[in-house]
């Protein structure tokens, strides 16, 4: 339904009305979210994935993409609740290096076409079957996987790190935001809905990415400090950086994701616009609450 169609012109109204449809995405996305959890209901106990959580999620795949139809959003949205539920098995469940192996290795073959009777990886199947069915899956397939292992890799290493209580830097810390997943995500995302610009640069575009996921790691541990001392996460501000360190990183960020989307811009606004929607709208959302609920 489109709010000039209704009469009401491109002024307030109609951009209230455009409001309304983003939530209006969110709240379909929402009710796919929790049918797709209670698939999976062992991957998601009520703490810490209470209604919240499933909200603040469908959220920011609604005003990422507010353009696009609610089927466009289900892979996004699945891949973003995933990324969730195999860091509350990294952060929280495991408790051995084994543990650790054992989940990227079962992910890893899910992934390539294997199968593994683990929920997790079966979830993650899933999301596979549903991403082949684009024309572009077959070529970029390789591209989607690396992205994974990075993810998963990226996490088992930070698992190390927090039990063995390895020394790192700022920069070391920053190489390893892969385990947030956040690039994982978007590339999952491009390959179901990208335009021709987009597919045909998704190995630049992951560049791109990979600097936004910095200052969404940065903003996470800014917002999250409190809690993450309480989980044991691994944290920037337990590495010894200051806040007004990280707030300057975050900021040099910010810069070089503005010049690096100029050329994205000019071959897909949308793609441009959805990275920078990544960065407002987490810097608003993180101002008031965290995704996660109570352990």
């Amino acid at each position: 339904m489109n709010p000039q169609d209704m009469g009401l012109g491109a002024g307030k109204f109609s951009a209230a009305a455009e409001l309304g449809r983003t939530c209006a995405l969110a709240a379909r996305s929402q009710r796919d979210l929790i049918a797709c959890a209670d698939t999976y209901r062992e991957l998601f106990p009520v703490k810490p994935f209470d209604p919240g959580f499933f909200s603040g999620l469908a959220l920011v795949g609604a005003f990422g993409s507010p353009w696009a139809a609610p089927e466009e959003l289900r892979v996004v949205n699945r891949a973003s609740l995933w990324i969730f539920a195999v860091d509350y098995l990294a952060d929280v469940v495991a408790g051995s290096a084994a543990e650790i192996d054992a989940l990227v290795s079962d992910c890893l073959a899910a992934a390539g076409g294997g199968d593994t009777g683990r929920p997790i990886a079966r979830f993650l199947a899933e999301i596979r079957d549903e991403l082949a069915v684009a024309p572009s899956f077959p070529a970029l397939h390789p591209i989607w996987l690396d992205q994974l292992a990075r993810t998963l890799l990226a996490m088992a290493a930070e698992w190390r790190w927090k039990s063995g209580g390895t020394s790192l830097t700022l920069d070391e810390y920053l190489d390893n935001a892969d385990g947030c997943g956040s690039s994982f995500v978007n590339v999952s995302h491009w390959i179901a809905t990208g335009d021709p610009w987009t597919l045909d640069h998704l190995e630049e575009l992951r560049e791109v990415s990979a600097e936004v996921q910095r200052y969404l790691r940065l903003l996470n541990d800014l917002a999250t400090h409190g809690r993450e001392i309480e989980w044991g996460d691994l944290n920037a501000l337990t590495l010894g950086v200051g806040r007004d360190e990280v707030t300057a990183r975050m900021r040099e960020i910010v810069d070089r994701c503005a010049t690096l989307l100029e050329p994205v811009r000019a071959g897909s606004a949308r793609t441009a616009d959805y990275l920078e929607r990544q960065i407002g709208f987490n810097t608003g959302f993180y101002g008031l609450v965290d995704y996660w609920g109570e352990l």
